[in-house]
């Protein structure tokens, strides 16, 4: 059974601060990490030289090339990896307490497929091209979104959402734009197109700029702050309906809320980073064995080790096969099936009340 033992809120908070520790060090790490070394020392001149109240009190002692690679072209990449592995954690735990689930993701919504549609119609087609550097993420973004809306179609029943129905429409959506994706794919002629198509659907940060940040960093923080507020609605999910009903949820609107949250944060992810699987799937179950089933503790946790996670997967990526570099999906799979595989086997191991 998942772990159970109370987890304190003196625990919870020195547990915390281990982790943003490590974050910090992790960022630090793999800022360092690449062609051209730096050392921490530099990492942290350049990175507190931007802020205006400190930049007089920092001595310039490094060249323009250092301070482009440091601060335009690693810490905007490593801040999207922890913003992105963090949201795709915390939407991970949100879907799996909605359809009380362990095996599900954010991507059962069909989040992912419908993005991949947008991206290749922009990469193979050329579509939403008046949009310049915009033009990926915008069309992955409304791709995922009227995918959402379209599963979310399909899962109502009397105006009422069937979680049964939900995961089927997933799935069914999921397999159409798919085959869309792959149509094109096969229909293209522009070999360049499909190398970059191929690439997206494995996830990548390569091209993560300043310009990139905002938007994700706004969304996360939304969904995040909402998601805490309402931990005790997704604890009594866990219970059961008819649980979740006598003790005061109004499960219906409360479902609707929670599936449009984690859509519009996956989706603005996915339009950002490509398709990163396995996030989603393996941080909320690590969180659990630690801290047990209390979203109180599982939300703010996952959104840590998501971002330590996914932090490490990148710097993975760049350095494995450098001077090329791997796609970051590559990572987490190879990561993730394995640890997934073993949780399986284990016997004593069960989600939530239900299982």
């Amino acid at each position: 059974m998942t772990n159970q033992t109370p987890f304190s809120n003196k625990k919870f908070i020195l547990f915390s601060i281990i982790l943003l520790l490590i974050l910090g060090i992790s960022i630090t790490l793999s800022i360092m990490i690449g062609s051209v070394s730096v050392t921490p020392v530099y990492v942290w001149k350049v990175i507190l030289s931007k802020i205006p109240l400190l930049q007089n009190l920092i001595e310039t002692d490094w060249s323009r090339s250092q301070e482009i690679i440091i601060w335009q072209i690693r810490v905007p990449r490593v801040l999207l990896a922890a913003i992105v592995g963090a949201g795709l954690a915390i939407a991970g735990a949100a879907i799996q307490a909605l359809v009380r689930n362990s095996i599900a993701d954010p991507y059962i919504l069909g989040v992912s497929s419908g993005a991949t549609v947008g991206a290749t119609a922009v990469l193979i087609l050329g579509a939403f091209s008046f949009l310049g550097i915009y033009a990926l993420s915008a069309a992955a973004f409304i791709g995922a979104f009227i995918s959402v809306l379209f599963v979310f179609f399909l899962s109502r029943v009397g105006g009422r959402i069937s979680i049964i129905r939900l995961l089927l429409a997933g799935i069914a959506v999921s397999l159409i734009l798919s085959a869309i994706s792959n149509f094109i794919l096969m229909m293209s002629t522009r070999e360049g197109g499909i190398k970059a198509v191929m690439y997206w659907m494995m996830g990548s940060l390569a091209g993560a700029k300043w310009s990139y940040l905002l938007i994700p960093t706004i969304t996360f923080i939304c969904v995040f702050i909402l998601l805490w507020l309402h931990y005790r609605q997704l604890n009594l999910l866990l219970l059961g309906e008819e649980s979740a009903v006598t003790l005061g949820v109004n499960l219906q609107r409360f479902r609707m809320q929670l599936i449009l949250l984690v859509s519009l944060l996956t989706g603005v992810l996915v339009a950002v980073s490509g398709s990163i699987g396995f996030v989603g799937l393996i941080i909320p179950h690590i969180v659990r064995l630690i801290v047990g089933s209390n979203y109180k503790y599982v939300i703010p946790i996952s959104a840590l080790l998501g971002s330590i996670f996914l932090v490490w997967a990148d710097a993975l990526a760049r350095i494995l096969i450098a001077p090329e570099e791997m796609p970051i999906g590559i990572i987490t799979a190879i990561c993730g099936g394995p640890f997934f595989i073993w949780l399986l086997r284990r016997n004593n191991y069960s989600f939530g009340e239900g299982d």
